[in-house]
């Protein structure tokens, strides 16, 4: 009877738990995404600061010789892309309360990200098969930076989708629950989002770019 009384007065103040069939975070969970911004943005500089780094290298460097693109980082990248997709559907399969949908996007995404970083590694064991390491020239030597930074923040966020389909065994007492965890995946959803994007970006940089 307590919990009920309280659930409802959740539910009064907190008109947007629930709309339409759709849980939706309340007001106060909103630190999770405005903490995961601030999280991005000292990557943002991260990143701006070697991509500037090497915009002036290659400006200035007389030595500067350009990888041949390898044909397996466009493998990789449509399966990175494809895994901001199917997380999508499965952050709003959770505002939904498709449960098992939201489980199943879930761990698509996470093997589609496992699926990148495996073509990535592969990628450096091609280089390395034909001679080209890290020391080899200044373009090989941010290329294995860049992307190597890039696959350790998205091991992060692997290991915040591994989180969320580990927490998914655990019921909701709630809609305070449901709203948190709808919050939640929100901003690793985010996160994800943002790592795709800036792949894209490094990819146009290194091989796009001149």
């Amino acid at each position: 009877m307590a919990v009920a009384v309280l659930t409802l007065n959740a539910m009064e103040m907190n008109p947007a738990l629930l709309q339409n069939n759709r849980i939706a975070p309340d007001f106060g969970y909103g630190r999770y995404r405005l903490g995961m911004m601030v999280a991005l943005a000292s990557v943002v500089m991260l990143f701006t600061g070697l991509s500037s780094a090497y915009i002036v290298r290659a400006a200035s460097a007389p030595d500067w010789v350009v990888l041949p693109l390898p044909r397996l980082l466009w493998a990789g990248t449509a399966v990175l892309l494809c895994s901001s997709v199917t997380l999508e559907f499965s952050r709003r399969s959770l505002k939904r309360q498709l449960n098992e949908s939201y489980r199943r996007w879930l761990a698509a995404t996470s093997l589609l990200g496992v699926a990148f970083l495996f073509l990535q590694f592969s990628v450096w064991r091609q280089l390395v098969a034909q001679g080209v390491y890290i020391t080899s020239h200044p373009h090989s030597s941010f290329f294995y930076l860049l992307t190597a930074t890039h696959g350790l923040h998205l091991v992060g966020g692997l290991l915040a989708l591994f989180y969320l389909l580990f927490r998914h065994r655990i019921p909701l007492l709630d809609y305070e629950d449901k709203a948190k965890r709808v919050a939640v995946t929100d901003a690793a959803t985010l996160y994800w989002h943002f790592m795709d994007a800036l792949w894209v970006y490094l990819f146009f940089l290194l091989f796009l770019w001149r």
